[in-house]
């Protein structure tokens, strides 16, 4: 297996399933939260499992026109930090839906991409498209694992996860 299939391996276990070692996939993670849930601020002062999901799906698609050679520069926080202009279900399915598409078009770049410009700088950028890759899985668990948080803070425990086994967590006051 050469590096760039392992790098598309862990893209799909992060998003889609799989032995991800201990934490759950985004797909399963999100697949039974709802528009509500989603929406709810948990934490004051934190993003919403909503605004996580919308942010990731803004750096997946930065992720991947970078791998094709664009320069993308830093994007100012209102378009990497998108809000929910609908909190509906609809509107939820279709964030949901377009993270799922984000990721998609990200593997198939990957899948793509030769092993060997793996090393190869970024453009507008100090790191090679190794780092930006692992970069994108490792930013993706990461904010899944702050999505699990939220919703246990809810009271939500998603069958997916091992918190799901963890009592004594309260939902916030109403």
């Amino acid at each position: 297996m050469s590096e760039t299939e392992r790098i598309w391996d862990l893209l799909q276990r992060s998003f889609e399933g799989g032995d991800a070692w201990r934490c759950p996939s985004l797909r399963d993670l999100l697949g039974g939260v709802s528009a509500t849930q989603a929406a709810a601020r948990a934490i004051a002062g934190a993003p919403t499992a909503w605004e996580l999901v919308l942010h990731l799906t803004v750096y997946e698609q930065v992720v991947r026109r970078r791998l094709t050679g664009e320069q993308v520069e830093h994007l100012p926080d209102e378009a990497g930090w998108p809000k929910p202009e609908d909190t509906s279900p609809e509107a939820w399915l279709a964030a949901k839906l377009a993270f799922g598409e984000a990721r998609r078009a990200l593997r198939q770049a990957v899948a793509g991409f030769p092993a060997g410009r793996l090393n190869e700088a970024v453009p507008g950028r100090e790191y090679p498209y190794y780092v930006l890759l692992h970069g994108a899985i490792d930013h993706a668990v990461y904010h899944a694992g702050q999505i699990e948080m939220l919703l246990v803070a809810q009271g939500v425990r998603p069958s997916a996860s091992p918190m799901a086994s963890h009592e004594g967590v309260q939902p916030p006051p109403a």
